[in-house]
């Protein structure tokens, strides 16, 4: 069974690393440390996606500025408690990390796949440039009864369909994980530069209920914006 929910949250990211490796947390005297990959879009920008990993996965001093890294893991969430409100962070989960030879073409080195549940209404938009966007949260479980709350971002005739999903609906997700960035009003006045991230979907399928008549999943798939 654990097999089978580690299965539902699926990463493989590759990039560079490119800030200094921190320490995060500790669980039951593991301590567990962090640090920024650089992954490029097939534009020429590119993702800085946070990847958290444990001590006994790799020490933490062979991971310097500037390494070529292909890692596999899960997308998860915590709440932080550092400042007065609560903050969902999202980090990639290193399970596995491989250094990559510098003249290896990497096909994808963005991909993700999530198998969770609705949970809150979605919200459909259009931007400014007249593209539709419809918001979703999914609720991806994983062992010990916890869940991971992972953002998603919908797009065009995915947008449209998705605004109609309600909440408990089951979905799968494939895509990328995205990075972006938005400014900040702090109570002194002052404006910082903070780092949003979520999963740009570029295929769903949607679980129907086994009462419903045609017990299939509906799959639908379209591009997504670089």
């Amino acid at each position: 069974m654990v097999g089978n929910v580690i299965e539902n949250n699926v990463v493989t990211i590759s990039g560079r690393v490119v800030s200094e490796v921190e320490y995060s947390h500790e669980v039951y005297g593991e301590g567990f440390y962090s640090f920024h990959l650089d992954v490029p879009r097939l534009s020429e920008s590119s993702d800085k996606i946070s990847v958290t990993f444990s001590e006994r996965l790799i020490p933490k001093e062979k991971l310097v500025i500037g390494s070529l890294l292909e890692i596999e893991g899960q997308f998860r969430s915590y709440n932080s408690y550092k400042s007065e409100s609560n903050k969902l962070v999202l980090t990639v989960f290193a399970r596995e990390i491989v250094y990559i030879d510098e003249d290896k073409r990497i096909k994808n080195p963005n991909q993700i796949y999530l198998n969770g549940y609705i949970c809150k209404a979605p919200i459909y938009r259009m931007t400014p440039f007249g593209r539709e966007i419809t918001d979703i949260l999914v609720a991806v479980n994983r062992p010990y009864n916890k869940s991971d709350y992972i953002p998603c971002i919908a797009w065009g005739r995915n947008a449209r369909y998705s605004q109609n999903l309600s909440i408990g609906d089951n979905i799968k997700i494939w895509g990328r994980i995205q990075s972006r960035e938005y400014q900040k009003k702090l109570e002194s006045g002052e404006t910082i530069t903070k780092t949003a991230y979520e999963v740009s979907v570029s295929k769903m399928e949607i679980s129907e209920p086994s009462a419903k008549e045609d017990d299939e999943d509906m799959e639908i798939e379209s591009s997504t914006e670089e």
